[in-house]
């Protein structure tokens, strides 16, 4: 992708003309990514920020951060017309006749960004105008952190551009670290259930406890830019893959997550796992399996995913043969419990 040609400013979609290679739903997408970052500027951080004022269609707590990124995304999708979008909040929006359909998560890491932390980005992803759109539909994608401003984005098949908020390139470079035992990997805690999930993800962590490292983030999307940049060699979550083929944990995940099963959705991963495929990196479900034939619109029953990213293909096959023997452990130990209990 080349580079762009001056700043992207905040005020308008005119004001973002300058960034001559791309088109006008390109430039939308970058606008709604300044736009959501200037309006929660004054919240990140902010006491009010973590408070409740909904719940999401997926199940996730709506907190007030999220509801002043989701009025910057709608308020640029009206000005665009024709547009609509699928948002984690709000779910599907339409305005006029859809010239596209937008997947967007206005703030992946709510709660980083409600705590004041760097891990909290905006991500926008753009499909055709089909609702049963899949991933590999997805033509752009930008994600842009809240906090620094630090922006990537991709188009399929030209590549990845790391910049600043103001445009100008930063030079990237990702990892070629093949082994568990030195790896920097992030992953997803959050909402899933602590002790089955160790089950699965204990072989990574231990390995990498001395010479590489483990990181909760709070944020898939943040950390799969910087798989992007080299600050992690992978990112996993299986939390997915762990409801599909050891059913005897949902009523654990509903435990903690107050009912709802807390896994990755389209709009997590959307714009992140384009931005990491066109670097290089390599992206999967966690058996190993493409995301592509996975329905990119929606969330809730039906659209969670389990996600694996490594910026080096022999790193992406360590962690996933760690995953399956992690899933034997998660089965053994269901089946120890549901034996102990008598059932």
């Amino acid at each position: 992708m080349n580079s762009a040609t001056g700043p992207a400013r905040r005020d308008g979609l005119d004001e973002l003309a300058e960034l001559a290679e791309l088109d006008e739903l390109e430039v939308i997408a970058v606008a709604m990514c300044g736009e959501v970052r200037a309006a929660t500027a004054s919240h990140l951080g902010a006491a009010h920020a973590r408070a409740a004022v909904g719940t999401a269609p997926g199940g996730d707590t709506t907190m007030a951060v999220d509801e002043v990124a989701e009025t910057a995304i709608e308020r640029v999708a009206r000005a665009a017309g024709d547009l609509a979008y699928y948002s984690e909040d709000r779910g599907l929006v339409r305005f006029g006749r859809p010239r596209a359909i937008f997947v967007i998560d206005p703030i992946d890491g709510t709660r980083p960004a409600a705590a004041g932390f760097e891990a909290a980005c905006v991500s926008v992803a753009i499909l055709p105008p089909d609702d049963g759109a899949t991933l590999a539909d997805v033509g752009f994608g930008v994600v842009q952190e809240l906090r620094s401003g630090r922006r990537f984005r991709a188009r399929r098949g030209a590549g990845v551009r790391v910049e600043t908020a103001d445009g100008a390139p930063l030079a990237t470079s990702p990892s070629s670290n093949r082994s568990l035992d030195t790896a920097f990997v992030g992953a997803s805690n959050r909402a899933r259930p602590l002790v089955p999930l160790a089950c699965v993800l204990a072989g990574i962590v231990d390995r990498a406890a001395m010479h590489g490292a483990y990181f909760e983030l709070g944020s898939a999307t943040f950390a799969l830019g910087c798989v992007v940049t080299g600050q992690l060699d992978a990112y996993v979550d299986p939390a997915q893959r762990m409801l599909d083929e050891c059913t005897g944990v949902e009523p654990d995940f509903r435990a903690v997550g107050l009912g709802s099963l807390a896994t990755n959705f389209p709009y997590d991963v959307a714009a992140a796992a384009l931005v990491v495929s066109e670097s290089g990196g390599v992206v999967s479900d966690a058996s190993g399996r493409p995301l592509d034939d996975r329905p990119a619109v929606g969330s809730g029953p039906g659209f969670g995913l389990s996600v694996v990213a490594a910026s080096h293909p022999a790193l992406h096959e360590a962690l996933i043969e760690s995953l399956d023997q992690g899933i034997d452990r998660l089965a053994a130990w269901l089946r120890a419990r549901d034996h102990g209990s008598g059932s």
